[in-house]
């Protein structure tokens, strides 16, 4: 009886003697495991820079900022603006669908200076608790607490990029700056936030809300005395705002005398629709590349197949003399069903090793350098898709030319030129 060496040895000749057809058969099954791996890859890569942008954000979080009421329809009220208030605040506070909120007020227009530099930044007033809402890692120091805002305290909260602007490789903590020509203490700095060159987090300056709207409120005619920029919230069911946007949209629409079904009357951002929407566009692709990758195996499955019903038809007269010799129909059809399945696996082994090389290098040279996109990475589920689908072709690509070899008739192949 014919041993598993003497089978896997006779399987070595037979690929061998045919280097070139080997190769290039080895080849197409590698280059599709790999092309799958990279571009399900890609895809997570995409998905993976998005989650991570929308995460410097913060989670769970919805944006709401001053809005316009369209004009209706038989009215003679033309669009109306309105601006959010602390009053809008108070009153969403108190809604139970919500279980934080915080605020922003934004001035782009005043000019702070040091004794080492000067710079236009981001003046935001906010409270203590926008850590707890939006993604604020501190780097040193600390960030405004409840005194800085009962005391009105003068204290600002460096961006690590308005700390290099107004600092350049100096201490600051302790340190003073004007702002519009008003002094003001650094307590803090804020760790670098922004990915690649989208920085405009990193050029905040955070003061007390209470500081902000005494010294810097907002201009304009008609505007109220303590309108903020954007009021921000997270839903008290985590991953679903549809509840607490509509709490909101009514208390807002009632304290500002408009009808709450007014949808362009809203002016919002919902991160948490906006992941879940990019999850499922990803979701798609990744569905779809692997199906391609299928087809692709199932083609290369279909090529080694003919390769083998091939081999076995050059093959004939040898398959009739190991069987005239003694050679039994189990030797002969596990010889041509390994040699089909070490094909695919082999080739299969070297497509995702390749696959897995090639991303790494991406990954070494591309990390963090694109905003919302990080560089592709094995991802498991996909080798493992393309390691059965390599299995199952490499039965089907072994057991069909196999079978057709075994049942050979001996006397009949001898005869064959």
């Amino acid at each position: 009886m014919q041993s598993f060496s003497d089978t896997l040895g006779q399987v070595y000749r037979a690929m061998v003697a045919n280097k070139l057809r080997t190769f290039l058969t080895m080849f197409g099954i590698a280059w599709g495991v790999g092309s799958l791996l990279v571009l399900v890859g890609l895809g997570e890569g995409f998905r993976s820079g998005q989650h991570k942008q929308l995460a410097s954000l913060g989670n769970d979080l919805v944006m709401m900022f001053n809005g316009t009421i369209p004009a209706l329809a038989n009215q003679h009220t033309g669009m109306r603006p309105y601006e959010l208030t602390l009053g809008d605040v108070e009153a969403m506070r108190r809604l139970p669908e919500l279980r934080a909120v915080t605020i922003e007020l934004n001035r782009n227009d005043l000019y702070e200076v040091s004794q080492w530099s000067n710079t236009s930044s981001h003046v935001m007033g906010t409270e203590p608790n926008y850590t707890v809402v939006r993604f604020i890692p501190m780097d040193q120091g600390r960030f405004l607490n409840d005194r800085d805002l009962l005391e009105h305290r003068r204290v600002a909260v460096l961006g690590s990029k308005a700390a290099q602007l107004l600092f350049p490789g100096r201490p600051y903590l302790g340190e003073t700056i004007t702002i519009n020509d008003i002094a003001f203490t650094i307590i803090g700095e804020v760790q670098p936030i922004g990915r690649g060159n989208n920085d405009y987090d990193n050029q905040k300056v955070y003061l007390p809300i209470t500081t902000m709207q005494e010294l810097f409120a907002m201009k304009g005619s008609n505007i109220p005395r303590d309108a903020l920029t954007s009021i921000q919230y997270q839903p008290a069911i985590k991953g679903d705002a549809e509840a607490a946007k509509a709490a909101v949209h009514r208390v807002i629409a009632q304290r500002h005398g408009f009808d709450p079904s007014l949808d362009d009357a809203f002016n919002e951002w919902d991160t948490i629709k906006e992941e879940k929407m990019i999850g499922a566009i990803f979701n798609a692709m990744d569905v779809f590349l692997g199906g391609v990758g299928i087809v692709t195996l199932g083609l290369g499955a279909v090529g080694i197949i003919n390769i083998m019903l091939v081999s076995v038809t050059e093959r004939t007269r040898e398959i009739g003399l190991l069987k005239a010799i003694g050679a039994t129909r189990r030797s002969i059809l596990a010889q041509f069903f390994w040699e089909g399945l070490l094909l695919t696996g082999i080739s299969g082994m070297i497509g995702i090793a390749a696959s897995a090389g090639f991303m790494w290098l991406l990954q070494q040279v591309l990390t963090g350098k694109m905003p919302g996109w990080d560089p592709p990475r094995l991802v498991p589920w996909s080798a493992a898709l393309a390691l059965g689908s390599l299995t199952l072709s490499g039965v089907a690509a072994g057991l069909y030319p196999a079978s057709k070899a075994a049942a050979l008739d001996p006397i009949e192949a001898l005869r064959r030129e």
